[in-house]
Order: structure tokens, then sequence, then C-alpha cells
């Protein structure tokens, strides 16, 4: 296809974002252990949701288990993190989505199935992502 018309059929696309959705670990605190399998099983019925939807990009749970390491450029490892973010745990998702509005909305699922609320982010764009 010649390039001015592949610029022409990309400027008409609608731009996506990249939003995270996120709960720390703590939010789930006030759940009862017999209720987690539920809440759990809810949780895993908006991601199959996202995905048949085709907007699910990424998501997990941080595990705690693991300790977090600092890499370097020149690859050295070190045990720790940035103490802004030693912190960070409990579960995420990241979604593709046209509007903040859609972010919304997925968010409030999420929300009511992991039974906490969720923290959105928006990412920068990057034409590279």
């Amino acid at each position: 296809m010649p390039r001015p018309l592949v610029a022409l059929l990309e400027g008409s696309r609608p731009r996506m974002h990249h939003y995270l959705i996120s709960f720390p670990g703590s939010a789930m605190s006030h759940i009862a252990d017999e209720d987690l399998a539920s809440v759990g099983e809810s949780a895993h019925a908006v991601i199959r949701e996202a995905k048949a939807a085709g907007v699910y990009v990424f998501g997990g749970g941080i595990d705690e288990a693991v300790p977090p390491a600092m890499v370097t450029g020149e690859g050295k490892v070190t045990p720790g993190t940035y103490p802004e973010t030693s912190r960070f745990n409990g579960g995420f998702c990241v979604l593709r989505l046209q509007t903040r509005g859609e972010a919304e909305a997925w968010a409030a699922k999420i929300a009511a199935a992991c039974s906490c609320a969720q923290e959105l982010r928006q990412f920068m764009y990057d034409p590279e992502a």
C-alpha cells in the first residue's frame, strides 16, 4: 500500500489508550476466607469478558513470596525497590480502550467482582507500544 494511503488510514483510526486497573492486597482484607474462591471466580469472569471483548492486554497478581530486585543498566542486581514502591502488591490488569469512560466502566465491573475499589490510571501515549 502506498505510504500516503497508509498514513491516511492510520489517521482515521481512533487512538486507543492503555489503562492500568489495580488494587493493593490490603483492599481485600475485609473478605472472609470462605468467600475468597467465589470472589476469585467473579474476578476471572470479568477478565474472560474483557478478553472476549478484545480489550484485555495483560494482568495478574504480584507474587509477594518472590522478593523484588533493582537491576541497573550495567546488569547489577540488588534486593529491594524504590522507596515509593516498596509496598506495591495486589492485583492489576491492563486494558486497551478508546475512552476513559470505557475504562471507568471496566474498573467498576472489576471492583464489583473483587469486592474492592479499583485504582484507574492511564498510560501516556507511545506510538511504539
